[in-house]
């Protein structure tokens, strides 16, 4: 199950998008709505936030709690036992259960797994539409789809919003072969103090693990 889950999570994780725009159609709204929220997370110093990932149908859905923390240019993100740092540089993957590490340059197509991914490729990697108003958790919420423009492995992207806080707390991803994933986003925190060492990998930490460099 894990190796499944981390395939699925590494398409949201890792987007390889880099792609021209043809035709591309983007509604007021939805644009209004998007730069609110990019616009309110790169004013913060750092934000934190825990997630749950869920992927397949729902009878035999499987699920995962994940941690994130970013400053912006450097993030760490922990699922199911897999620890992974950006220090600016290299992302870090660190597997405790198979006491690997590998160690690599993100791929110049990456962006890194964030709320601001689709919130900054959205400008030319997607046709946007506004699709109304939703509750969810007794929240209203603002409910935005992205299609691709030109084929990247995905048929939707649908972003659910707190409007007024300027947040985005769900996201739900439909595969080419509709395979679905989702991540609800909660317990937001924001300019917290953190410790210098948050964002940065001590090899003398991890003796008994086989690190490999790409």
């Amino acid at each position: 199950m894990k190796s499944s889950i981390t395939k699925s999570f590494s398409v949201i994780a890792f987007l390889g998008i880099n792609l021209m725009v043809f035709g591309q159609t983007i509604d007021s709204k939805s644009k209004t709505i998007l730069d609110d929220i990019t616009r309110n997370y790169k004013s913060k110093k750092n934000s934190y936030f825990k997630f749950s990932y869920t992927t397949g149908a729902s009878k035999d859905s499987q699920s995962q709690t994940g941690i994130f923390y970013s400053d912006n240019s450097r993030y760490k993100l922990k699922i199911m036992g897999t620890e992974q740092i950006f220090d600016g540089n290299k992302v870090y993957s660190i597997s405790d259960e198979d006491k690997e590490i590998t160690i690599a340059k993100p791929n110049e197509n990456q962006v890194h797994f964030s709320p601001l991914s689709y919130l900054d490729s959205y400008k030319k990697d997607y046709n946007v539409n506004y699709s109304g108003k939703k509750t969810i958790s007794g929240i209203p919420v603002d409910v935005i789809k992205m299609t691709p423009v030109k084929a990247n492995g995905l048929k939707s992207v649908t972003l659910y919003v707190n409007t007024p806080q300027k947040k985005l707390i769900k996201l739900e991803q439909v595969s080419n072969n509709n395979d679905l994933a989702v991540i609800t986003i909660n317990n937001y925190k924001e300019n917290q103090t953190l410790p210098a060492s948050l964002f940065t990998f001590d090899k003398s930490k991890y003796q008994n693990y086989l690190i490999t460099e790409l």
